[in-house]
């Protein structure tokens, strides 16, 4: 039997659409996915296309190539300006997930800052979080935005509109959305609360980030 790669990522995408939708981190037709192949091109969820009912046929395939041309019959998101600005700025980059999670989007409707040393998963997921300015959703003008910050975070707060994660898999893409959602989550409900919940210590986090051992530390711009 021949190993068919877009077949297997379709089928990821496909369970990733499950399981945001499961977690609460998308909902309704919002939301986009995509995975990159192997050739010059990403595959990404089909317009319209709903995440938790994913079908083998609700994608469309990007070339990266210049021109950036559609291969296949069907309609890709809208959202292609921004995804394709992180494959072409970031070439590690595996997957990228789009969705507008309600504490998430809350919060990119704020200047409020997230912390990223509460705890865990918050100091290695959440390591570097930007915000990009609103434009309309779909727009070149949104990709030329999101462009700009695609080399100082992997999780892009999108103004009055949702939020960005990407990473080298989708499976650390979805944890990096979902511990996202989780650290929004706690923010909001503390401050709510009247409960002040306190940070580690730079030297804390520093220690975490260089010596846990979970994988090689990004480098980031300034």
């Amino acid at each position: 039997m021949v190993y068919d790669k877009k077949l297997e990522l379709k089928r990821n995408l496909q369970d990733t659409g499950k399981y945001m939708m499961q977690y609460e981190l998308a909902w309704g037709n919002s939301g986009n996915i995509s995975a990159k192949t192997e050739e010059n091109s990403f595959l990404i969820t089909a317009s319209g296309t709903y995440l938790g009912d994913l079908d083998l046929e609700d994608f469309a395939e990007c070339s990266l190539d210049i021109g950036g041309s559609i291969i296949g019959e069907r309609k890709p998101s809208k959202e292609v300006p921004m995804h394709r600005a992180i494959y072409e700025t970031r070439p590690e980059i595996g997957a990228v997930l789009h969705a507008s999670p309600l504490y998430s989007t809350m919060m990119a409707a704020t200047n409020i800052d997230i912390p990223s040393d509460w705890f865990i998963e918050s100091m290695y997921y959440l390591e570097r979080v930007e915000r990009v300015p609103y434009a309309h959703p779909g727009s070149i003008d949104l990709g030329e935005l999101v462009r700009e910050k695609a080399h100082k975070a992997n999780i892009l707060l999108l103004e009055n509109h949702g939020v960005l994660v990407y990473d080298t898999s989708l499976k650390e893409a979805k944890m990096a959305l979902q511990t996202l959602e989780m650290a929004c989550k706690m923010l909001i409900i503390s401050r709510n609360a009247g409960i002040d919940l306190q940070e580690l210590p730079e030297d804390v986090v520093k220690s975490f980030l260089n010596e846990a051992g979970y994988k090689p530390r990004r480098r980031w711009e300034n």
